[in-house]
């Protein structure tokens, strides 16, 4: 059986001029392709993540309207990772009567928390 190069060879042989000419331009496109991916590798592009967007806190707020201004504060985030323990949260303080105050704090530490998270790539 033949090698690769002899069997390029030997159909290089059976070719015209002009098909000779365009073999040789095809080929020297797929090594031109093939040092390309070697030498520059693509990186992936730059991902600008933005800063969390400052609203105040209100003196007196309820844990559903918290939910709401952490969400606009946080508008990058991905809420569904978060749904199970803000909705945990949620329920807790409406099922047990747990300080809004308090529910509120712990929800703030889960925005934070998961931005962190964002921020660094994981």
């Amino acid at each position: 059986m033949a090698s690769p190069e002899e069997q390029l060879l030997a159909v290089w042989q059976q070719l015209g001029a002009g098909d000779r000419a365009t073999l040789l331009a095809f080929a020297e496109f797929l090594q031109q392709r093939g040092t390309a991916s070697v030498q520059r590798p693509v990186a992936p592009p730059a991902v600008s993540i933005p800063e969390p967007e400052a609203i105040e806190r209100p003196a007196e707020e309820s844990v559903v309207a918290a939910l709401k201004r952490l969400s606009k504060t946080y508008p990058m985030l991905d809420k569904s990772t978060m749904l199970s323990a803000t909705s945990d949260l949620v329920a807790t303080h409406i099922m047990q009567g747990t300080e809004a105050s308090a529910a509120i704090d712990q929800l703030e530490e889960i925005f934070s928390e998961h931005y962190r998270q964002l921020r660094n790539g994981q």
